[in-house]
């Protein structure tokens, strides 16, 4: 299992907390200084069934600076997704946290305690 995490974020503390209560084995990804590829950012979205807009914070300055939530300039559809997934890459900081991806081959936001508790149950 590995978790994607900003240290700095509290739902990313809580999350590491309630693996290491449960004795659960895995492993914490920085993801702001070791950011994920745009391979790695396809897989998880497609193990999330999410798709990139749906894990961008678009209220982050580097989402405002973009202009992300402008849905003309940034379409949320099959031909922008490329263009969506690459900003993510190149801007780390965009993707939601944390995000935990566990061995079965499923993953989840685990920004609620239910998202949280699923990826425990199957571990």
């Amino acid at each position: 299992m590995e978790i994607w995490i900003n240290p700095r974020c509290s739902k990313c503390r809580v999350a590491v907390s309630a693996l290491d209560e449960a004795g659960a084995e895995y492993t914490v990804r920085r993801y702001l200084e070791e950011p994920p590829t745009s391979a790695e950012l396809e897989d998880v979205l497609a193990r999330l069934g999410l798709e990139p807009w749906d894990i961008t914070r678009t209220d982050e300055e580097a989402a405002r600076e973009l202009g992300m939530k402008d849905r003309q300039a940034w379409p949320r559809d099959a031909e922008n997704r490329g263009r969506w997934i690459a900003a993510l890459a190149e801007n780390p900081v965009l993707i939601q946290r944390p995000i935990i991806t566990a061995d079965d081959g499923h993953a989840v936001v685990a920004r609620s305690p239910e998202a949280l508790d699923e990826v425990l149950r199957t571990s």
